[in-house]
């Protein structure tokens, strides 16, 4: 119920509540009139301090929009001398202090607001006396409206309150909401670029351990046929063919996403089978397979990881450990699979290992490109080795139980 609102959140929150104010002080002020007049009460100054009174009011409507609380108790207290002179002429304006009473809730802090509901008591009171002898009804009936009057205005001016503040709080919640669907957006697009990162690096790996391998495969081979005899000279050159159609074959896998040539139809035994066979035919090293444990049903995942990782190591056997034989074993258990490779070649200093060094000379890359591999996994790659005595590697990888 306000003539004046504190901000436009109240003037939102409590429209209906102004409208009816409004609507009751004219009421009141319009039956003191009637009453007035009928009452015969001089009519000039009745008709004056009814202008003057609803002037003041319209004027505290045209300045609705001001937010300033001291302009807003200056005009009360010129409303409330406007209504005290109406008094004076006609006691038939008293009742038009209900309306003062509703205002004083919401314009003064309470203190002020009980002391002005008082004052305003008192004369509503002594207005009635016109030396007639003091009634209970003459102090109780005042009393209880005013008292009426000042609790539901401080209700109403608290619900307005209430309602602001559950505005500003759903304001605050679709700002979060906002703020939240863009850091939503922005987690995702920064998972697209990691998943984007994570592809790229598991394509390096697979062209390294797969095309690099045959390509490297096909150099050696050339190299050795230089000075070959007619007949070692077409052995070559069926190995030169045989490891260009694993490439291409390979190469064609990569760019699809799919698992190894070898794997698709075979599986990781068959696979290792004949990868050794090549490394034997290439370059005359006796390489042998054992197989212990379950190894027929490992996921794919785990397959495409293990043969990548022997590639790998044969494919430095092939080119730097100088080796007469190297061994592959393939154990499997519940839970684990492991690949042992090891070699009696010259073998080298892990700690001083090139891993960081991205030649595929050194084979540095696929040493970390292995780990990673097992890593991302749940795996991971031992290599034990010393210049002169071979090398012995371990991959291993957990299963947790699953098989495909």
């Amino acid at each position: 119920m306000t003539v004046m609102a504190h901000d436009g959140g109240e003037r939102g929150a409590g429209s209906l509540l102004s409208r009816m104010q409004h609507g009751l002080f004219v009421l009141l002020t319009g039956i003191g009139l009637a009453r007035a007049l009928t009452t015969g009460a001089a009519l000039a100054p009745v008709l004056l301090g009814v202008t003057l009174l609803l002037g003041w009011y319209a004027a505290g409507l045209a300045l609705a929009r001001r937010t300033d609380t001291n302009l807003a108790i200056w005009w009360l207290l010129g409303l409330t001398a406007v209504w005290l002179g109406l008094v004076l002429v006609s006691s038939e304006f008293v009742w038009v202090a209900v309306s003062l009473w509703l205002l004083a809730g919401h314009f003064l802090r309470v203190p002020w607001a009980i002391a002005y509901t008082i004052a305003v008591l008192v004369i509503v009171i002594a207005s009635q006396q016109h030396g007639r002898p003091w009634t209970s009804a003459m102090i109780m009936g005042p009393a209880v409206g005013a008292l009426f009057s000042l609790a539901l205005s401080l209700g109403q001016h608290r619900l307005v309150r209430d309602g602001i503040e559950r505005q500003r709080l759903v304001d605050a919640l679709m700002a979060a909401q906002a703020e939240s669907e863009t850091l939503h957006a922005e987690l995702a697009s920064a998972q697209r670029e990691s998943g984007a990162l994570a592809e790229r690096t598991r394509l390096s790996r697979d062209i390294h351990d797969g095309l690099a391998q045959s390509f490297s495969s096909i150099l050696l081979t050339a190299r050795g046929a230089r000075e070959a005899t007619p007949e070692t000279l077409a052995r070559a050159l069926r190995q030169v063919e045989t490891s260009a159609q694993e490439g291409l074959d390979e190469s064609r896998r990569v760019v699809s996403a799919l698992a190894p040539r070898d794997l698709t139809d075979t599986g990781l035994t068959a696979a290792l089978h004949r990868t050794l066979d090549s490394l034997s035919q290439s370059t005359g090293i006796d390489a042998t397979l054992h197989v212990d444990g379950d190894v027929t049903s490992l996921p794919t995942t785990v397959e495409v990881a293990l043969l990548r990782v022997a590639q790998g190591a044969l494919a430095n056997v092939r080119q730097h450990a100088r080796a007469g034989r190297v061994v592959v074993t393939l154990t499997g258990a519940d839970d684990s699979v492991r690949l042992d490779i090891v070699d009696d070649g010259r073998g080298f200093d892990p700690s001083h290992a090139p891993e960081a060094t991205p030649d595929l000379t050194l084979g540095g890359y696929g040493l970390r490109a292995s780990r990673e591999r097992l890593r991302d996994l749940g795996g991971g790659l031992d290599v034990e080795s010393r210049p002169g005595d071979g090398t012995a590697l371990t991959a291993y990888l957990p299963l947790g139980g699953v098989r495909s």
